[in-house]
């Protein structure tokens, strides 16, 4: 870049050329210099929450009398900008920056600051003005805190009650028909379909209840402890009222920590926050293979429910579809599981009074609050909506299922009926006729004993 597109800007350690359109300042060029190594910047997300931030520090700054209202007008209007995201390009800093996240919170005060005056008309300083009460030390926790409770509540607890709105819906439709169980993928006594749905369903709800009781966590912010969390250069009010205020903006109970000087040196609301996400990728891991194992054959799986067809399954094999949903719901997982792991390491990194892996904890945690909210969303609208089931295939597994001789286990005895059994699968006929056979129970009584659909009932009924 030629200087022609350049202008100089200083700080504490002198001066350096930046990009001449460019919003931030020495700063953040200094960052950019210094960290080429993803070519990823910050989550959307976490820019937003850092312009909430700014927004309402200025606002809290002005009513304590800190900060010139004139001044702060322009930041909040400034900070609301980024917060909305119109300056999303104008923070380039990569996520494999200074653990701190200090370089982000500068970025957000120089962009911040640049728009500011010439808003104002006159100088807003990054520092002085804009980081008034604040350290990258405690806002850039309070960003994380803030981005991730925006992306539950708003996006992924909504994408979970959708889908399990679905599968309510789905298991309402299929509550009647009985179907063969499994247990170690080997044939089981029968359930109904919409049973097997609402034990789905039950693995989302209780992920929606998980992650409501880590909100409570996660609603504590670490805004006004400043450096080491003693508060210094802060006011006293200043974090409390900074919650109020990013309260009333979000709708979101969000509240000053109880202990600042945790709130800086531990992650540990955001690796519980983690963990419950993990959760929820192996329910859904478990949803997606069981759709998966459903959806096999046509002809040589099981084929007892057949997913939509989205798009052709083959290059080479005309007129294959293939369980893609299920497949990219898994995959999507794979990598919540991945990014736990990377919290998980990240919240060991507290060293004294501050932990020092803060952005990528920021960045993977809120990768996967959207992957799964995304995720939950294609497999209610794109799976579990669409498909539809196959009666034949069902009946057929289900009547010639030998563990239905279970049920005469408490008339006849569990060694005859497993000499039932055997012979049913040597022979390839129904249970009922091999009972009827070897055994002096009746026709009448073996239709009543044997029924399907009665085996279902019992466990948690169907609502």
């Amino acid at each position: 870049m030629s200087d022609k597109k350049n202008r100089i800007e200083k700080d504490s350690m002198g001066e350096l050329k930046v990009p001449e359109n460019a919003l931030w300042g020495a700063q953040t060029q200094r960052a950019i210099d210094n960290f080429p190594i993803s070519g990823i910047p910050m989550p959307a997300q976490f820019i937003s929450s850092l312009g909430l931030i700014k927004w309402a520090a200025a606002a809290v700054n002005a009513e304590l009398g800190l900060l010139r209202s004139d001044v702060a007008a322009a930041i909040q209007v400034s900070a609301m900008t980024v917060a909305e995201g119109e300056h999303d390009e104008h923070f380039p800093v990569d996520v494999f920056q200074t653990g701190s996240g200090t370089s982000s919170n500068m970025n957000a005060n120089e962009v911040i600051s640049r728009l500011a005056t010439e808003h104002l008309g006159s100088e807003v300083h990054p520092n002085d003005h804009v980081n008034m009460c604040q350290s990258s030390n405690d806002v850039i926790p309070t960003c994380i805190h803030v981005s991730a409770a925006v992306s539950i509540q708003g996006g992924l607890l909504p994408a979970l009650e959708h889908l399990s709105s679905t599968l309510k819906t789905k298991a309402d439709e299929n509550c009647n028909i009985v179907k063969t169980g499994r247990t170690h993928l080997m044939d089981a006594m029968p359930i109904t379909l919409g049973q097997e749905l609402e034990g789905w369903r039950s693995q989302i709800d209780n992920a929606s209840a998980r992650l409501g009781d880590t909100m409570k966590r996660l609603v504590q912010l670490a805004q006004g402890a400043t450096a080491v969390g003693t508060e210094i250069n802060a006011h006293p009010e200043f974090g409390d009222r900074v919650a109020v205020l990013l309260s009333e903006k979000t709708g979101i109970p969000f509240v000053s920590a109880g202990s600042k000087f945790e709130s800086l040196s531990s992650l540990d609301a955001l690796v519980e926050t983690s963990g419950q996400l993990r959760v929820l990728a192996i329910s859904l891991i478990k949803i997606a293979n069981d759709l998966r194992w459903m959806n096999s054959g046509p002809l040589a799986g099981i084929g007892e429910i057949e997913l939509p067809a989205l798009q052709p399954g083959s290059s080479i094999m005309p007129g294959k579809v293939n369980p893609v949903i299920p497949e990219a719901v898994a995959m999507v997982c794979a990598q919540v599981i991945g990014n736990d792991a990377t919290i998980a390491m990240g919240g060991q990194s507290g060293n004294f009074q501050l932990n020092v892996m803060l952005p990528i904890a920021a960045y993977n945690l809120l990768q996967s609050i959207e992957l799964l909210t995304n995720a939950s969303t294609c497999l209610a609208n794109k799976a579990i909506s669409g498909f539809s089931v196959n009666l034949g295939n069902i009946d057929r597994a289900l009547h010639r299922n030998p563990i239905l001789v279970t049920a005469l286990n408490p008339v006849i005895g569990y060694e005859k009926s497993a000499e039932i059994a055997k012979a049913a699968y040597k022979e390839g006929r129904p249970i009922k006729d091999i009972a009827r056979d070897m055994t002096e129970l009746t026709d009448e009584e073996l239709d009543r004993l044997l029924d399907p659909a009665a085996l279902t009932e019992g466990g948690i009924k169907h609502q």
